[in-house]
């Protein structure tokens, strides 16, 4: 068993690094423009970030032990649908 300066230790060092690289890109950006390709690719974050996260709870769901249900897929597949034909991620 781990002692408790050991856990503490490291709930510390990923906070430091968790905020040096937010700082990275807030702290040294601020007050600078950003170049238009990137803000060109910084839209397509969100669209990225959402199916990854969402993907292995449909594929590979914790409740199930891992087995793909059949009605997961088809709910994913009618929001996919819903989302292409509206073009809306909200509405879908």
């Amino acid at each position: 068993m781990r002692d408790d300066l050991t856990i503490w230790g490291v709930i510390v060092a990923l906070g430091i690094v968790t905020y040096l690289i937010r700082f990275s890109f807030i702290g040294l950006m601020a007050g600078r423009e950003t170049p238009p390709w990137a803000l060109r690719l910084l839209r397509f974050v969100p669209v990225t970030v959402l199916p990854a996260l969402v993907a292995p709870i449909i594929l590979w769901p914790p409740a199930t032990g891992g087995e793909t249900e059949p009605a997961r897929l088809l709910a994913a597949a009618a929001t996919l649908t819903a989302g292409m034909w509206t073009r809306s991620a909200p509405l879908a």
